[in-house]
């Protein structure tokens, strides 16, 4: 007797079978099981009633539940450049068309964060957030480990040292004195006494192990390295760690000083950041001048890094 499925059922149950020999499994047990297993629904695969129960305000302010949720969403786009970068920098021999398609994702997840800030400098009402803000005391978005991953992953330690130690060190200086040296560490001092920040003690704390570690893994293995080992004279993959570079390293923290120039700016003295950071010396790019290629960068363009964008974010004051 003939069969009456479909040749291409046949098939596709014949690989089925060939894969389930293979781990010693028994393929009608896995069938019968689909018949007792309930559909999928788009609500249990993307968690949502989960994803919806993690906003937690501190206060009665409607609006800190905006800035909760963008927080959330910057976080789970970091998530994705992370993800990019491991699969980026672990592929070997990579294709050109790989290294655009992939260094190209990182620039569209940036590009979305840098345009939606907007969120945060037009979304709050500034009475309620300068309220609000005093309950979350001392967390502060400075203490986002993604970010500094991020940071990790795309370049040599060297790169993210302070501008006063970086001339001291070089890139095969010992890494825990590099780690000693990141420019953020240096920008999370108090304001009246230069020392550490309650808000850098705590990120210190939980996370540089974690940092120690992934600067080990990728000092040999890092974004800059691999673009250096397998596409240093490609044209298509360096202009997408420009614009990649640009987004991480000069408009992304600009986004930040918009916002806190817009909230935290008031003449003749400015409100201390939350965390009790610098923020006017800790966002300008101009004065960090972190950049992740910089053999991508003319002498010109680095000297200059962020100056041209700064004006735009926050006016000289008279």
């Amino acid at each position: 007797m003939e069969s009456s499925l479909d040749p291409a059922r046949l098939e596709q149950l014949q690989k089925l079978q060939q894969k389930y020999d293979v781990m010693g499994q028994d393929l009608s047990s896995y069938l019968e099981g689909l018949l007792y297993a309930d559909y999928l629904t788009y609500w249990d695969y993307i968690h949502v009633d989960t994803l919806l129960s993690l906003q937690n305000p501190k206060t009665q302010f409607k609006d800190e539940k905006v800035f909760i949720v963008y927080h959330q969403i910057t976080e789970l786009y970091f998530y994705l450049i992370l993800w990019e970068l491991e699969q980026i920098t672990s592929t070997e021999a990579p294709t050109e068309t790989f290294a655009c398609e992939r260094i190209g994702r990182m620039v569209r997840y940036f590009r979305h964060l840098e345009k939606t800030f907007e969120i945060m400098v037009d979304g709050l009402e500034k009475e309620q957030f300068l309220k609000f803000r005093m309950a979350l005391l001392p967390s502060s978005g400075f203490q986002s480990a993604q970010y500094r991953q991020i940071e990790l992953a795309s370049t040599d330690l060297i790169n993210l040292v302070n501008t006063v130690a970086r001339a001291s060190l070089d890139e095969n200086s010992p890494i825990d004195l590099l780690l000693e040296q990141l420019y953020w560490r240096s920008g999370a001092t108090e304001l009246a006494t230069g020392k550490k920040t309650l808000t850098l003690q705590q990120f210190e704390a939980k996370y540089m192990k974690q940092f120690r570690e992934k600067g080990i893994h990728f000092r040999d293995n890092n974004l800059r390295k691999w673009y250096l080992k397998y596409f240093p004279n490609q044209a298509s993959v360096g202009t997408l760690l420009r614009e990649f570079d640009q987004l991480a390293n000069v408009l992304w923290p600009l986004a930040h000083l918009k916002a806190a120039s817009r909230y935290l700016q008031k003449s003749p003295e400015d409100i201390k950041a939350t965390g009790g950071t610098n923020w006017q010396k800790y966002l300008p790019p101009r004065f960090q001048k972190i950049i992740f290629f910089p053999e991508l960068w003319s002498e010109v363009e680095k000297d200059e890094w962020g100056k041209a964008a700064i004006t735009h974010v926050i006016p000289p004051q008279g």
